[in-house]
């Protein structure tokens, strides 16, 4: 198999499962025909026939409500919301049944389904386009919350969710789409979820994130290496449930720890990684907890949505001054 995209991982593993499992069934906004905005889904109609990637109308209230339904009843739908904005109208299906449903029928049911969107910005869309809502949907109970960082773990992380008896959503960092290229065998392997991801070992300091952030934290990596100074990064991968035991080990060996998020700082995924270290890792830690964050406001229009995200320097600017603590 040739060095493969993000975004490829993500077509090779709805492709995989697919040919697993006739059960599995694509569905949304131009998945058919067209194969997607960022063409994720292309070439799969032609290959498994419109019954089984389906393109729907412009209603996500529908395709949500349609995947619970199916889901329900047995077939294993994969729905897509063409950008992380349009998840939103999806909400209601999603937390008040999709979430419940195991819960509701004390177990007869379960619902087997993926909801995956490209999320977070830095490719100048448009604001509704450019969202990270994790903590969002990581605070609905029933709802497993799964974003990739490289072509790997996207084929990997998704053909496991898409084998999961419960729903999960999928974010896919589109800013890394076609960030990098890796070798990927089409060996049909799942990665397995509700585990960080130990990307570098290191000694001197911790860095977490996930999705489109662990470009820029694995560039702060390369850069304290230079310096003499080894960090030890966290790909946090399933951001719910979240693995707060492979964090905490790791703080304990490196006394510090710098969180990064594109989301608002605000009640977002890296607080409650925070809190978490405050509760299970406070004598462990030889400085505060920093958090390197998007800002509490609207993602910007492109001129200067970069200057809302967190930056290289600005990660750094936090590693230095919880590295000056002694």
């Amino acid at each position: 198999m040739a060095d493969i995209t993000l975004i490829e991982g993500v077509t090779m593993a709805l492709a995989r499962a697919m040919s697993e499992d006739e059960d599995v069934v694509i569905l949304g906004e131009d998945v058919g025909v067209n194969g997607g905005v960022f063409r994720a889904t292309a070439g799969l109609q032609a290959k498994f026939g419109a019954e089984r990637v389906l393109d729907t109308p412009l209603a996500e209230v529908m395709i949500a409500g349609m995947s619970v339904g199916m889901a329900a009843q047995g077939i294993k739908p994969v729905a897509e919301a063409q950008f992380c904005g349009f998840s939103m109208p999806m909400v209601d299906q999603i937390m008040c049944h999709a979430g419940r449903m195991r819960n509701r029928t004390r177990g007869r049911l379960s619902c087997p389904m993926v909801l995956r969107f490209p999320s977070g910005g830095g490719i100048h869309a448009p604001e509704h386009h450019s969202e990270s809502p994790e903590a969002l949907f990581a605070h609905m109970p029933g709802i497993r919350v799964v974003t990739p960082s490289s072509p790997a773990r996207a084929y990997g992380l998704l053909l496991a969710s898409i084998r999961d008896p419960d729903p999960v959503i999928f974010m896919e960092p589109k800013r890394i789409y076609r960030w990098q290229k890796e070798h990927v065998e089409d060996d049909g392997e799942e990665l397995p979820l509700d585990v960080c991801y130990v990307l570098r070992e290191g000694t001197d300091i911790t860095l977490v994130s996930w999705g489109a952030m662990i470009k820029e934290t694995l560039a702060v990596a390369e850069q304290l290496k230079e310096r003499g100074i080894h960090a030890e990064v966290i790909d946090v991968a399933t951001i719910s449930p979240l693995d707060m035991d492979t964090i905490a080990e790791s703080v304990a060996k490196t006394g510090r720890c710098v969180i990064i998020q594109e989301a608002p700082r605000h009640c977002g995924v890296a607080s409650e990684i925070a809190a978490g270290l405050a509760d299970a890792g406070i004598y462990s830690l030889l400085a505060p907890v920093k958090r390197v964050c998007g800002y509490d406001t609207v993602m910007p229009l492109y001129r200067s949505e970069m200057k809302y995200m967190p930056s290289t320097a600005r990660i750094m600017a936090a590693v230095d001054n919880v590295l000056e603590v002694s």
